[in-house]
């Protein structure tokens, strides 16, 4: 006997699509929620209608439910997260907003690198929050649909282009890329120049391997420049920069996607016996705390990675409290110019400049 064909089951998701909302703002309005206004309602209705959407008791459980906590999803290991100061930012501006709402705070990570489900399913089967801030998923992370059809509310940190109509909160990354690699190039008259990325599997990787393409290819260094792309840590920039051997006396600049690369390609510089800044100009991106502390200090882009914390974390108490608003918003950096790019002379000075 032929397998029957399984049909697809039509999610808040497409009722969101069809309406023109969040799919939080449909789960309210399927409650009959009355801070969704009555016209929002009945098209969400009408769109359910016509689509035949039919509600999980999971979605039902979760709409008659307060749990009294909200989630930071973090989908990599416990070791990753505690050990990266990013995710230490992340967690203190969440925290701030959680304490100011007198809610608990949940931190759900992968047990390892094989589980990638973890992180998602522990909250949205277990119903132990009332909403969720999302942060470093990968491209096109199914998973990151799932969570957000599921009718619980949700804040993503980051940049997700392929999610249109998620609610977001993030830099330019691709901006900032471009405007730390032409200060290079327009400053310092570097012109063979290498960009160290982040893994080109998260959209951060991506933006900022193209705002550095972006400026090379504007003032027509490309065919001088080069890629290869790390995974964030020292380790990486040590291989990337020791994997060029010889090569690496070409390169009169380094701009690195995180500041632990550039510590790492920073190391192997020495090591060579090549200059920075004198021979090679040296730039990261972040400002976790290691930019301020090498010799010569780190070049970087500020990333001020607790507001961004804080305003998801406002945001999605918005959410939850049925405000309708923006879908992305984008918090402007900062270039903190100091020695490895040659801008300072002096130990412990900076100049910084918006982006």
């Amino acid at each position: 006997m032929p397998e029957r064909a399984r049909v697809r089951r039509v999610t808040l998701r497409d009722i969101a699509d069809r309406v023109g909302i969040t799919p939080s703002a449909v789960s309210m309005a399927l409650a009959d929620n009355h801070r969704i206004g009555a016209e929002t309602r009945r098209a969400v209705r009408d769109a359910a209608s016509e689509l035949g959407y039919v509600p999980s008791s999971a979605a039902r459980a979760l709409r008659n439910q307060r749990a009294g906590a909200i989630a930071l999803i973090v989908p990599t290991t416990a070791t990753h997260v505690f050990g990266h100061s990013y995710f230490m930012h992340v967690l203190e501006g969440t925290s701030s907003v959680a304490n100011e709402h007198d809610v608990q705070l949940l931190v759900a990570t992968n047990p390892d690198n094989e589980h990638g489900l973890a992180a998602y399913e522990r909250v949205m089967r277990s119903h132990s929050a009332d909403g969720a801030i999302l942060t470093s998923a990968a491209i096109d992370d199914p998973t990151v649909e799932r969570l957000i059809d599921s009718g619980l509310p949700v804040v993503m940190i980051g940049s997700f282009p392929y999610l249109p109509t998620a609610v977001s909160v993030g830099i330019d990354d691709r901006a900032a890329s471009r405007a730390i690699t032409e200060h290079l190039i327009t400053v310092h008259g570097r012109t063979r120049l290498l960009h160290l990325s982040g893994t080109l599997d998260h959209q951060t990787g991506v933006d900022r391997r193209d705002g550095f393409l972006d400026a090379v290819r504007a003032h027509g260094l490309a065919d001088e420049a080069a890629v290869i792309e790390g995974d964030l840590s020292e380790e990486s920039g040590v291989a990337a920069a020791s994997a060029l051997g010889a090569g690496l006396a070409a390169i009169d600049g380094v701009v690195a996607a995180n500041d632990d690369m550039a510590y790492g390609v920073l190391t192997v510089l020495r090591r060579t016996g090549i200059d920075v800044p004198g021979a090679v100009s040296l730039v990261g991106f972040d400002d976790f705390g290691l930019a301020r502390v090498t010799t010569p200090g780190l070049t970087t882009v500020r990333v001020p990675a607790q507001e961004l914390a804080r305003r998801a974390t406002t945001r999605l108490f918005g959410i939850m409290a049925g405000q309708e608003g923006w879908h992305r918003s984008t918090v402007p950096v900062d270039l903190v110019l100091r020695g490895s790019c040659g801008c300072a002379a002096d130990a412990g000075h900076e100049t910084v400049l918006p982006v």
